[in-house]
C-alpha cells in the first residue's frame, strides 16, 4: 500500500479489525518513511456486472454511486457515513442475490427506496436525474407520490 502523502511503498499495519456493518476489513497504517497514518478498507472482490440502459455492461462501482448520492445530498444534513451505509446495504443485497448481473434501473430503484426513508429532498434530487425529468409536471407527480 502506497502512502497517500509521500507515495512510499514502505507502510506498516498498526491495527486491523472487521468493519461493523460490512464484510470489509479496516486497517490503520503508518508510513515508515514519513510517519503519516492513514486508514484503508479491504473488501471482497466478487464482481457484479451492471447492465446500463444502452446495453453496455460494466462492473458495479460503489464510488460512482457515492458521487451520485453526494450530489443529491448537497447542503443536506446527511453524513458520508450514512451514504456509505446506504451503499453497503445495497451492495449486501446485490451479493445476497443469485444473479451475477443487474440492470442499472434496478440499482436506481434500490437507491430511491432507501433515500425515501433517509431524506425526501435528496430522494427528489436523485429521482430527477435518475428518471430524467424533462419538465415541472414530472417533479410535481413525484412530489405528489411522496405526500
Amino acid at each position: 500500500m502506497r502512502c497517500p502523502k509521500c507515495g512510499s511503498e514502505e507502510t506498516h499495519v498498526v491495527d486491523s479489525r472487521m468493519h461493523e456493518t460490512t464484510n470489509a476489513i479496516k486497517r490503520r497504517r503508518k508510513c515508515l518513511d514519513c510517519g503519516y497514518r492513514f486508514t484503508t478498507y479491504e473488501r471482497c472482490e466478487d464482481p457484479i456486472e451492471v447492465i446500463k440502459s444502452n446495453g453496455l455492461r460494466q462492473p458495479f462501482d460503489r464510488n460512482k454511486l457515492l458521487v451520485g448520492l453526494t450530489r443529491a445530498t448537497v447542503k443536506r444534513s446527511i453524513s458520508l457515513e450514512s451514504l456509505n451505509s446506504l451503499i453497503d446495504d445495497i451492495e449486501r443485497e446485490l451479493r445476497a442475490g443469485t444473479f451475477a448481473s443487474i440492470h442499472s434501473r434496478e440499482i436506481g430503484d434500490m437507491v430511491l427506496k432507501r433515500l425515501e426513508r433517509l431524506d425526501k429532498v435528496a430522494y427528489v434530487r436523485f429521482a430527477s436525474v435518475y428518471r430524467d425529468f424533462q419538465d415541472i409536471d414530472e417533479f410535481l407527480q413525484e412530489l405528489d407520490k411522496l405526500r
